[in-house]
C-alpha cells in the first residue's frame, strides 16, 4: 500500500458534479458547495494508502460533514500505520521481519483471519503470503543488471507461500517457516475503506462516497433517490468504458494487470498466482460488487488469478456479489446479477 495503486481505474461518472476530480500528488483537494435545497456537498481528497483517497459527503450541515470527513481520514491514517508493509515501524513489517508478532492489533488479526477465509473459498488462490515472490520480482528488475526471475528460485520460494502456514491465536501471529512474509495489498485497502465508512455512519452521515484508488464504498444514495454511478475504465486505455453501474449502500473494487509492472514487457506485475509463482495474464481487469469494500477487494484479486469461467462460478455462488471480467482479448464476461446502465 505505497505507490502501488493497482486498482486506480475506477472513476466516478460525473466527476465535476460529484467533486471527485483527482488532485496532483502531494496536493489536497477541497470543495464545499450547496448541492440542492437540503444538502451541502463537501468533498476532500488526500494522499493515503499510497494513492489518492477522495471522500464526498452530502449533508444538511457543512460543518457536520467537515467533522465527519476529518474523523474518517484520521481512521484511514491510523489503520494504514498498522497495515503497511513498507513502513518498518508497522506491525506488519515487524511480523515480516521477525516471523512473530505478539500483542497483535485486533484489526490486523481480523484482516489475516478474513484472508484465511478468502484463501479457503478460492481454493488457495487468494494468498497473502506471496511477498517472497514479489520481493524476487523487485530484486530481479532493479538496477542496471536486470534479469528474469530464476525459475528454480521461484519454485523454492513457493514453499513459503501458503496461508495455512500462518498461526493465528488470540493476540499472536506467527509464521511456521522461516523466510515467510505477508502482503495485505489485496484486502487491507478494502478493510480500511469499510472502517472509515463506519466512522461516517456513526456520525450520522446518510450520503457519502469514498474512493481509495478504485476501492469504492458508498453510504446511501446521492440524494433524491439517485444512485451513485461508477464507470469502470477501459483497461486498454482506449476510453471505451466496459460498464457504468449504479450502486447504493454497496462497494465495488477492480483488479487490473496494467498499473504496476516490474518489466518492460509487462509480464511480471503485482498480482501473483500462488500455484505458479508467476503473474496471471489471462484477464485484463476484474470488477466485483459486494456489500463491503473488503469483500470486493479480496474477490476481485482472486478472480483476476482464476480463469474467467471458474471466477464467475465463484461469484455466482455468492448471491450478494456480482462481477465483470474483461479478458486479455477484450471479451466481457458478466456474472449473474451484474447490471450495467447505458453510458
Amino acid at each position: 500500500m505505497r505507490g502501488e495503486s493497482r486498482r486506480e481505474f475506477l472513476k466516478v461518472s460525473g466527476i465535476i458534479g460529484l467533486g471527485l476530480a483527482a488532485c496532483p500528488i502531494g496536493a489536497s483537494l477541497a470543495e464545499a458547495v450547496k448541492f440542492d435545497r437540503e444538502l451541502y456537498k463537501v468533498s476532500r481528497s488526500k494522499i493515503g494508502m499510497g494513492t489518492i483517497v477522495s471522500l464526498t459527503v452530502l449533508d444538511a450541515s457543512k460543518d457536520h460533514a467537515d467533522e465527519a470527513i476529518a474523523i474518517a481520514f484520521e481512521e484511514i491514517e491510523r489503520l494504514t500505520r498498522l497495515m503497511s508493509r513498507f513502513d518498518a515501524t508497522t506491525p506488519v513489517a515487524q511480523l515480516n521481519r521477525e516471523g512473530l508478532l505478539k500483542d497483535a492489533p485486533p484489526e490486523l488479526s481480523f484482516v489475516i483471519k478474513q484472508s484465511m477465509y478468502y484463501h479457503q473459498i478460492s481454493r488457495g488462490v487468494f494468498e497473502i503470503t506471496v511477498k517472497p515472490v514479489l520481493d524476487l520480482f523487485v530484486q530481479s528488475f532493479r538496477g542496471p543488471h536486470k534479469a528474469l526471475p530464476d525459475d528454480e528460485k521461484i519454485t523454492e520460494l513457493l514453499e513459503l507461500v501458503d496461508t495455512t502456514l500462518i498461526a493465528l491465536s488470540r493476540n499472536t501471529i506467527a509464521f511456521k517457516r522461516d523466510g515467510m512474509g505477508i502482503t495485505a495489498d489485496g484486502i487491507a485497502k478494502g478493510f480500511i475503506v469499510d472502517k472509515a465508512v463506519e466512522k461516517l455512519m456513526r456520525r450520522g452521515i446518510r450520503h457519502a462516497l469514498l474512493n481509495a484508488g478504485g476501492d469504492i464504498r458508498t453510504i446511501g444514495d446521492r440524494g433524491n433517490n439517485r444512485p451513485w454511478r461508477i464507470a469502470v475504465e477501459d483497461p486498454f486505455k482506449g476510453k471505451n468504458y466496459p460498464a457504468l453501474v449504479a450502486i447504493t449502500n454497496r462497494a465495488i473494487a477492480t483488479s487490473g494487470n496494467y498499473e504496476v509492472f516490474f518489466d518492460k514487457e509487462k509480464i511480471f506485475h503485482h498480482i501473483v498466482n500462488p500455484k505458479t509463482g508467476l503473474s496471471p495474464l489471462i484477464n485484463a481487469s476484474v470488477s466485483v460488487q459486494a456489500p463491503t469494500a473488503m469483500e470486493a477487494d479480496a474477490l476481485s484479486t482472486a478472480l483476476f488469478i482464476l480463469d474467467p469461467a471458474r471466477g464467475t462460478r465463484l461469484i455466482d455462488s455468492r448471491s450478494h456479489c456480482q462481477s465483470l471480467i474483461v479478458t486479455g482479448d477484450g471479451r466481457k464476461i458478466r456474472s449473474t446479477g451484474w447490471h450495467s446502465i447505458r453510458i
